[in-house]
Formats: structure tokens, sequence, C-alpha cells
């Protein structure tokens, strides 16, 4: 699926905006999400995600991922948007929640975790009505989650390794953020001499 949810009753998906985090709080009322909160729910498997943090050179990005190590799935919702000529795009948003206050540190929301005891009751849109599944759309618990400071790399797409997750060294750090080196001056060019038509073609 392509991250950024376009709803069904979207005419041209070039002119509309992504939707790529569905609030909460507001998901039911929202004509773009109050259809798939209730008959399209999924999840995406993941073992952590990353935030960025405004600091003095540009965003530092953060890894965050459980305590315990464990994966767990984000609470998603799903739309599959069809065109007039009968082609399809299958898009997704991820559910959003207010931040608990140490996670708050470096944004004030989250995704909705959910652990695998609450998969089937999220995924299941027959037996459980919003209603049913409203008390799964809150943030981790404080101290449920923890974090730590990666490359800058990360802010590449081209870079795809497991370096990208691992704390980053002081050594490294000191390094992403040291200004970069002063350019040379530009020299300037010297005065033309006369020309006496040597060397030339015309």
């Amino acid at each position: 699926m392509r991250w950024g949810l376009i709803p069904a009753w979207v005419k041209d998906p070039r002119k509309f905006t992504l939707l790529i985090n569905a609030r909460s709080e507001t998901i039911e009322a929202k004509p773009a999400f109050k259809n798939a909160i209730k008959r399209r729910r999924c999840l995406v498997p993941a073992d952590g995600y990353y935030e960025w943090q405004a600091a003095a050179r540009g965003k530092r990005p953060f890894f965050i991922h459980r305590r315990d190590g464990h994966p767990f799935g984000l609470a998603g919702l799903a739309e599959t948007w069809m065109g007039p000529n009968g082609e399809e795009l299958d898009t997704v948003a991820i559910v959003t929640a207010p931040a608990s206050a140490d996670l708050a540190q470096l944004h004030h929301r989250v995704p909705v975790t959910l652990m695998p005891g609450d998969f089937d009751r999220w995924l299941d849109c027959r037996a459980f009505d919003v209603d049913g599944v409203k008390e799964l759309l809150t943030g981790p618990g404080e101290g449920e989650f923890v974090w730590h400071e990666v490359s800058t790399r990360v802010n590449s797409a081209a870079n795809d390794d497991a370096q990208l997750l691992l704390p980053i060294s002081e050594q490294a750090r000191a390094a992403e953020s040291a200004p970069p080196p002063a350019k040379a001056a530009a020299r300037k060019p010297a005065p033309a001499s006369p020309d006496d038509g040597q060397g030339s073609l015309f």
C-alpha cells in the first residue's frame, strides 16, 4: 500500500492532499476516515519508528521502540481508490494520539501502537464496531517506549541498512553537527591582456 490515504470519493488523486495521519480524537467525524474506521482497519507491523527534533543545525532523528524490544502493530486505516478506467490504488494512513509525558519530549503526538493481544479485535470489522475499538485508540503508556538518537543518514531514502537503527556515537554526532567547511573564496580572473590576434581562430 502507499502511505497517504485517498478516500474512494476523490475524483483526481493528483489534486488531493495525501492524508498520512488520522487523529484518533476526530476519526469518526472526518469524511475521509469515517468509513475506513468502520470497515477497513489494518495493521502496519513495526519494531520502531523515527521522529525528528529541532536542533541548532537542522533536525536530529531519533529511533523510538518498545522498551522490551518486542514488535508491535501501528493502527492503520486503508482505502482502495478506483479510477475511471478501472485502475486501483491501495492507500493507508496511520492513526495517531496525544503523546504521554515522556514521548512528548520528542513530539506531542504518537502513532497508536497495538500489541498482539489486540490485533484480532482491531482487525475484526464485523464483530467490533467503532465503539468496540475506541479504547484502543491511545498512545503508549509512559515508560513503555524508549528512544535513542541515530545518524542523519536516515534522512535519505537511498540509505537502507541496519546501521540506521543503532545509537549514534558522540564522535559521529559531532561530525554531523559541525558546520560545513568554508568554501574557498573565488579567485578573481586576471585582467585580460591586449589581444594581439595570436592563437585566435577569428
